[in-house]
């Protein structure tokens, strides 16, 4: 095994989240041995990690952010939270288990094992997957790694993997269902726009809905053609003009509750009547495909079925879709997301803030609110006190 020394810390602290038996969320950071990478893995000082949407499910769970409290453990800040009753049945099976958080971050191999392909990312940018990256050091596969190109920062590929490989990974779900064009919901976000910019770049066409109508600039001042706006009285015939324009009959709702997922597929369907489908009492044959991937809305999912019967709904998660797929595809991705970091996979960030900092209530409501433009990134190595063995 390689060492560089320069980094032979013995401890480092690491964000984790514990909802106890008696429904209480306890988040604080907790010194942790710096782990020894094994053959296939490297050791990487990370350096920046950003907040996604799937990262707050882990890190509050279900707590009730209203009952929020700050402590501190000596000179390292806690909070707590309470998790309502009723919530407490969805988090049984992590009750009791202090769970690292951050799924993906990204900063500079400082320890490699054995294997070729670790030893050639020592001393290297790389971003990484995997879980607890919401840490000052994280041990990984090389699988797990992906090379940043040269002269890129860690701030440049902390976003490699979440937003990237989902916006990919929706487009690559189109085509291996046999759709042409697509519906996204939320499409103002980060990962919106990314959509946005791959499909501008690969002739593909997109419905875009947003919540705002400041987001309908925002998308329409980056080229974006087909933007709709949820909340304006004209919304569904509105939706069905761009569905009938484009052909899509496969969408990603972010938002997952409420009746915004039936809508789309009502809408899809007059869309197709409109483009001259035969009539039959079962409605269209073409299947119609909505695909919920988020919960940004908490309301059951509603629906009326007006669409007829070659119709589906149901959830999308990244992690079963990479497995699908394989290393070949994911590989492919992942060199497509290197290829254009700069570029289509570019991310902006509205704050930086300390691992220490995200345990700062009016901080925790600034990034639990979700909202447009406003992602935060984490530098692990900001601001934060000495331990034993650092």
């Amino acid at each position: 095994m390689s060492t560089d020394f320069t980094d032979s810390h013995t401890t480092a602290l690491q964000l984790r989240s514990l909802i106890t038996a008696d429904g209480r969320l306890q988040v604080s950071l907790e010194p942790v041995p710096v782990p020894e990478p094994a053959d296939n893995e490297v050791l990487v000082r990370l350096q920046a990690a950003p907040i996604n949407p799937s990262d707050l499910g882990l890190l509050f769970g279900a707590a009730d952010l209203s009952t929020l409290q700050a402590g501190d453990n000596g000179d390292l800040p806690t909070i707590t939270a309470r998790v309502p009753d009723a919530a407490m049945k969805s988090m049984a099976g992590r009750a009791g288990q202090s769970m690292p958080v951050g799924n993906e971050g990204a900063g500079r191999v400082v320890r490699a094992g054995a294997s070729p392909a670790a030893q050639a990312l020592l001393g290297k940018t790389v971003a990484v997957i995997g879980g607890a990256a919401y840490a000052q050091y994280r041990a990984v596969p090389v699988e797990q790694c992906l090379l940043l190109p040269e002269g890129a920062s860690a701030r440049d590929g902390a976003s490699s993997f979440v937003n990237p490989l989902t916006a990919l990974g929706m487009v690559e779900t189109m085509k291996r269902e046999g759709h042409h064009a697509l519906v996204h919901t939320a499409a103002a976000s980060n990962l919106g726009r990314m959509l946005h910019r791959i499909c501008a770049k690969d002739g593909i066409a997109l419905v875009n809905i947003v919540r705002k109508p400041e987001q309908v600039e925002l998308l329409r001042s980056l080229g974006a053609t087909h933007v709709c706006d949820s909340s304006a009285s004209d919304f569904l015939p509105k939706l069905t003009d761009a569905l009938a324009a484009t052909g899509a009959t496969i969408a990603f709702d972010a938002t997952g509750g409420g009746p915004l997922g039936g809508q789309i597929l009502s809408c899809m369907e007059s869309a197709l009547s409109r483009r001259g489908e035969p009539y039959s009492r079962y409605g269209s044959s073409t299947h119609k495909q909505v695909y919920l991937y988020g919960r940004l809305d908490a309301r059951p999912t509603e629906f009326r079925n007006d669409f007829g019967m070659a119709w589906g709904m149901g959830g999308w998660l990244l992690f079963p879709f990479l497995q699908k797929i394989g290393p070949e595809g994911v590989a492919k991705l992942k060199q497509r997301v290197a290829d254009e970091l700069s570029t289509t996979f570019a991310s902006d960030y509205a704050r930086e803030i300390s691992l220490a900092e995200m345990l700062q209530p009016d901080v925790i409501a600034a990034y639990a609110s979700r909202s447009t433009g406003q992602k935060f990134l984490i530098d692990p190595a900001k601001d934060l006190p000495a331990l034993p063995g650092l």
